[in-house]
């Protein structure tokens, strides 16, 4: 084998793909067909979650100092993610670039092997392993791996090869998007709507402004090269009627607004996260953020499977997790679309839509749909609240630990949390401390209305998400820690 895993695509799903891996151990080699990156940043920021998703495993830091807003939208219409209860705001400014650049540095100090300039031909999977003919600088050759996950976005070589299926609905119509110098233009940052089509406009570090233009009639094109830059002044001119040809383009893309999923996420040994298992219009800034979570609800139990911690069947669990949050995303992005690129005919809607966001609950629901903080696995039965929801991050004291509950999970183990200092309960997870790290300790400040109050024990998983409780599960610890941790190791 030349590695346990083979990960394709070095966007964000790929590396952070990778980057958890190598926090679990396991080898891993990442193939990317650009010799470089190319600075070009589709997406910006990134939402709450992924703001915990990063937390967890101390990048944050690396970003520096970030802007954050609670400031958002659904379709165009103004929603305060500020309803929302939690330790972090979305990210406003941060370009994809650094987010990949982070991301990077972050899975090679770990030991990732990223080989750029490598681009996959064909898949063959046998019965041990996955064959990949590979395209590198020197030439042609084979790799193998245990299993291979295809990150290779929209267009993957990895799902068309594997023979997965992809159904879903085609484009309807072609969207720009540029960044560009030189421009003072008036921020449109959550979009605006013209007789013609609809516009947005956002002020990026460096005097930079990033344009999007939707001009409505405009057919979708199958494009082997970026379309040029007086292509967007033309159209934006007749949209808003504004001037823009004195501005010099940084570089221009184009999108549409096709919405496809696969309908398994695991065929075997091959696996797909991010782009490459769904497409979808980018309304909302949800598919980068959706692709770094498919690769965080992946990496450990792929890894687990890998080092034969865990059975086989733990990978199932990403397709059923996962891909209905695909689903979701599909939905509301397909609303979204008709809400904000429709013409006059859906204005009623627009106005019905604005009327009910003035309810906190309906705010909240919005919020919660685009920022992915509704998401609540299948973990088992049970009555307890956070079951199946990500842990909050909780201020934790005891023995002299003074810990936050999210730098808990920096080592990417999972996590027993023994919140009522029972010598019994820890007696009983003694067989998984290989993979799970014990704690004791109590809420620094507890209160009534503490996430944690009333509740004796939590077991984290290595993503976050609570996979047993006590009081409130139906299952017994043991059984909860063999189903998500694998067999207990004889003591």
């Amino acid at each position: 084998m030349d590695a346990s895993v083979i990960v394709v695509g070095a966007g964000p799903a790929g590396l952070m793909l990778a980057g958890e891996l190598r926090v679990a151990g396991v080898d891993v080699i990442v193939l990317e067909k650009l010799e470089k990156r190319t600075g070009e940043s589709r997406g910006l920021g990134f939402t709450a979650r992924t703001m915990e998703v990063f937390d967890q495993r101390g990048l944050l830091p690396r970003f520096g100092e970030v802007e954050t807003s609670n400031v958002g939208h659904f379709g165009g219409l103004p929603v305060d993610f500020g309803v929302l209860a939690g330790a972090h705001q979305a990210a406003k400014t941060v370009p994809q670039s650094q987010t990949e650049a982070v991301l990077e540095a972050w899975a090679k100090e770990l030991g990732a092997d990223l080989r750029r300039g490598h681009e996959v031909r064909s898949v063959i999977e046998k019965e041990d392993c996955v064959e990949v003919e590979v395209v590198t600088p020197a030439g042609e050759r084979t790799l193998r791996a245990q299993y291979l996950v295809g990150c290779d976005g929209g267009r993957s070589t990895v799902r068309k090869a594997a023979g997965f299926d992809f159904p879903g609905t085609p484009a309807t119509l072609e969207m720009f998007l540029a960044d560009v110098k030189g421009l003072d233009l008036q921020p449109r940052m959550i979009g605006e709507t013209f007789p013609g089509g609809m516009v947005m406009v956002g002020p990026l570090p460096g005097g930079i402004t990033r344009l999007i233009l939707c001009e409505r009639g405009t057919p979708p094109q199958r494009r082997t090269a970026p379309p040029s830059y007086d292509e967007i002044v033309a159209g934006w001119k007749r949209v808003t009627g504004e001037d823009i040809s004195h501005g010099e383009a940084v570089w221009v893309s184009s999108f549409g607004d096709a919405t496809r999923q696969v309908t398994e996420y695991r065929r075997g040994r091959v696996v797909l996260a991010g782009d490459s298992a769904h497409i979808h219009l980018p309304a909302g800034g949800q598919g980068m953020n959706t692709s770094i979570q498919d690769a965080v609800n992946l990496g450990w139990k792929l890894a687990a499977v890998v080092r034969g911690r865990a059975p086989e069947a733990l990978l199932d669990t990403y397709h059923s997790e996962r891909h209905p949050v695909g689903e979701r995303l599909m939905m509301n992005t397909r609303a979204q679309g008709l809400l904000f690129l429709s013409g006059a005919e859906m204005q009623p809607l627009r106005d019905v839509m604005s009327e009910l966001i003035e309810y906190d609950v309906v705010s909240r629901h919005l919020a919660a749909m685009v920022s992915g903080l509704e998401i609540r696995y299948d973990v088992g039965g049970g009555s307890h609240p956070l079951l199946g929801r990500r842990m909050p991050d909780v201020e934790l004291a005891g023995d002299g630990l003074r810990t936050g509950s999210t730098r808990l999970l920096h080592s990417g183990r999972g996590v027993l949390l023994d919140l009522a200092d029972n010598p019994r309960l820890r007696q009983r997870a003694v067989g998984w401390t290989d993979r799970v790290d014990v704690v004791t300790a109590a809420p620094h400040n507890p209160a009534d209305d503490s996430p944690l109050h009333g509740t004796g024990a939590v077991l984290i998983r290595p993503d976050g998400y609570v996979a047993w409780a006590a009081p409130g599960s139906h299952s017994d610890l043991p059984m909860a820690l063999e189903r998500w941790f694998g067999p207990a190791r004889g003591v």
